[in-house]
């Protein structure tokens, strides 16, 4: 049954939705697989009668176990979005009808209505997508993840495989590529595939394959109660929602880095490593962030297939995906950059505005001395540790544990950022000495302005994962951090004045974009 076959389901849906309202007042949504009609008060969303390599929705008993499916999963992150699946049936005048009757149809999931302004898209389209809600959606998809019951039946790789197999035969299909073009990208994919596949299997061995939300991009999150709310997941395929959960995740970055949300990216990628206790995953976001483009890619081929106005825009964007992937597939070089200083002098903020810029995509690995004593200590970034989390004996290991996740970082190929106090010569050593041991550049950054300037930034706080106080600052004033060879930055100007500094150093050729910075 093609989408003409389905009109007469179609007609009574729109009627559906529009309740006592024009039926011209119903907004409606379509993709490759699936219809949605919007009303006043209820959302309906349809199954297409499609079969693709991936999903099979060709008889009405299939979309009917698809829906179901589709309600039961999602009551895992937004139980009050859906009411529950509908049949629709022949009713005794031949019509169709969600009361008890004859032959079944077709099938529908009903769904409560939310402001298209809260989704996530929208908000990130029109400029009101803020750090705050990024690190709030960093948090819910990692607490997600961290729920979701591992499957321990392994084939990390091959299940990527399988991905990349869908992926080729999906695009050939659609004629966006030559057959040549068609075997170079999945000729790269397959290599870079191999080079990971070891990692991939050993997190299947420990637990990172889960059964994911499987569809991770910005039109499928909206807020709800004002918390960032994931819907709409993958019901329809076991095995591709059943996936790493840092391929889950690069779906979202992927998505934001595509629109050229480079510094949303590149924090949300930071917030949910913070959180998600799994930094080795950092190796494999680059590569699934290619593998969804990849995804992105044929699927809007496919829908610029189909006669109409919006033909030409899929292709075109069909092909911006295809290229998006191709280059994450490109190798770079990584680089290690540490910034240091004082309590009040910046770091963090000039950390975190850096980051997004420093290649590759999607930016720099931002390790914050603040957020790691914190995350090692089992508290979340802004509650206030005591005392006893700051000895010299925690703070070494807290220094120690910087080095060895920028040492892992770096062997993957991605770029890190660390800020610290890097007050005594032995820590900015042993950071210069990761670089060394990574082969890989490293500029590090001092950054200093006068303590009364100092003082009025610590005063003027108010929550963040720093607890310095201003009696914290003057025992660091007091103390002879030796002789200094990183590159001084002030740090009485602006953080964006900072940024753009450092930025313009690494760009430059010469000792300041190298180890001897």
């Amino acid at each position: 049954m093609n989408r003409n076959g389905q009109q007469e389901t179609i007609a009574f849906i729109r009627r559906l939705a529009a309740g006592n309202g024009p039926v011209e007042a119903v907004k409606e949504h379509s993709t490759h697989i699936s219809h949605v009609f919007v009303g006043a008060e209820r959302a309906w969303k349809l199954k297409r009668p499609v079969a693709l390599p991936y999903v099979d929705f060709t008889t009405p008993e299939k979309r009917l176990e698809a829906c179901r499916r589709e309600v039961d999963l999602n009551r895992r992150t937004a139980p009050s979005l859906y009411l529950g699946s509908r049949e629709i049936r022949r009713g005794a005048d031949g019509a169709p009808t969600l009361e008890d009757g004859g032959e079944l149809i077709d099938a529908v999931v009903e769904m409560h209505v939310f402001r298209e302004a809260d989704l996530f898209d929208h908000l990130a389209d029109t400029g009101h997508l803020t750090g705050a809600l990024v690190e709030q959606l960093a948090q819910t998809v990692a607490d997600f993840h961290a729920s979701a019951a591992p499957d321990m039946q392994g084939g990390g790789a091959a299940r990527i495989a399988a991905v990349l197999d869908i992926n080729d035969i999906s695009l050939r299909r659609t004629g966006l590529v030559s057959s040549i073009e068609a075997e170079s990208v999945a000729s790269a994919f397959r290599r870079e595939l191999s080079r990971h596949s070891a990692l991939l299997d050993r997190r299947a061995l420990t637990g990172r394959i889960r059964r994911c939300h499987g569809d991770l991009h910005l039109n499928n999150i909206c807020l709800i109660d004002g918390r960032a709310t994931l819907f709409d997941c993958l019901e329809f395929n076991e095995e591709l929602a059943t996936t790493d959960t840092v391929y889950d995740l690069a779906f979202l970055v992927m998505d934001l880095w595509h629109r050229g949300q480079s510094s949303h990216a590149n924090q949300l990628f930071n917030r949910y490593f913070d959180v998600a206790d799994d930094e080795e995953g950092v190796a494999l976001l680059r590569f699934f962030m290619a593998v969804r483009a990849g995804v992105r890619a044929h699927v809007l081929a496919r829908q610029a297939t189909s006669p109409g106005p919006d033909a030409e825009r899929h292709r075109s964007e069909a092909r911006a995906y295809l290229d998006l992937g191709r280059a994450l597939l490109a190798p770079e070089t990584a680089r290690l950059i540490a910034l240091g200083g004082l309590s009040g002098s910046g770091k963090s903020t000039v950390a975190a505005a850096i980051a997004p810029a420093v290649a590759p995509a999607p930016g720099a690995r931002a390790l914050n001395s603040d957020r790691l004593r914190k995350a090692m200590c089992g508290v979340p970034p802004d509650e206030r540790l005591p005392a006893s989390a700051y000895t010299p004996d925690m703070s070494k290991r807290v220094y120690d544990e910087l080095d060895g996740r920028a040492t892992r970082c770096l062997s993957s190929g991605m770029s890190v950022v660390v800020d610290a106090v890097f007050e005594r010569a032995p820590d900015r050593a042993a950071v210069e000495s990761v670089a060394m041991g990574a082969g890989t550049p490293f500029a590090g950054y001092w950054l200093a302005t006068d303590p009364r300037t100092l003082e009025a930034r610590i005063a003027g706080r108010s929550g963040g994962p720093s607890d310095a106080t201003v009696d914290v600052l003057h025992a660091q004033v007091a103390h002879d951090p030796g002789a200094l060879s990183w590159r001084p930055v002030d740090a009485g100007q602006p953080a964006d004045r900072m940024a753009a500094e450092i930025l313009r150093s690494l760009l430059a050729p010469g000792p300041s974009s190298s180890a001897a910075a």
